[in-house]
């Protein structure tokens, strides 16, 4: 599913992410965690395709065996659109939009009919709960119906990996509960993996493997 070979990353002559490896197979949900400053988060967009790593010609990112460094910027958007969805700790959600219409935006880039979109993002929202909130903003949300929302918009183009940041970073215990258990739920139903950047001990002692990194590198 995804194979990272000898990948790095280096800001202001410091490597951040300094010669990683990773293998992960489908379905599976990976956390990896480590002290800030570690590198967690610039990791996460390596391999998720936000951001390149260091020129290396011995470098390898593979996602479904497609080779992810040799794309160009046309190719990747595109790849990113229909085979990946991305949950972040701040929720990332446009305020001058609906739930509903926050949740349709990757399907519409993607060239979906308005009226498809809008049926399959009424079921996500639908099966997430979230029925009774779909034509309000982000403003009228709880912390926990924002993520859900969230989570329904990186399931809008059914992708085969889902990257999360921190997400129930920003969520008190009971929600951040609900969603952890979201994933696992997803998991079972669509056999989606997930890679996600965690602090929380609860969520990274669920996933099947935990990956700590410290300094840039696996410790």
């Amino acid at each position: 599913m995804i194979l990272v070979k000898n990948i790095s990353k280096t800001y202001n002559n410091k490597k951040v992410v300094n010669k990683i490896d990773l293998n992960v197979k489908k379905g599976e949900i990976i956390s990896i965690t480590g002290p800030s400053g570690a590198g967690k988060t610039t990791l996460l967009n390596l391999i998720s395709t936000l951001d390149s790593p260091d020129k290396n010609n011995d470098s390898i990112i593979k996602i479904n065996d497609i080779d992810i460094l040799s794309l160009n910027d046309k190719k990747l958007s595109k790849f990113r659109n229909t085979q990946i969805g991305f949950i972040f700790q701040f929720h990332e959600l446009l305020p001058e939009f609906t739930a509903l219409e926050n949740v349709i935006i990757p399907a519409i880039i993607k060239g979906e009919k308005k009226d498809v979109s809008l049926k399959k993002a009424k079921t996500l929202l639908e099966t997430l709960g979230l029925s009774n909130i779909i034509n309000q903003f982000p403003s009228q949300l709880s912390g926990g119906e924002q993520q859900r929302v969230a989570v329904a918009r990186a399931l809008i183009n059914n992708p085969k990996i889902i990257f999360a940041d921190e997400p129930s970073g920003n969520l008190d215990s009971k929600s951040s509960d609900l969603l952890h258990k979201l994933f696992f739920d997803l998991r079972e139903k669509l056999n989606i993996t997930f890679i996600i950047v965690t602090h929380n001990k609860e969520l990274s002692n669920m996933t099947d493997r935990k990956l700590n990194l410290v300094d840039g590198k696996w410790a």
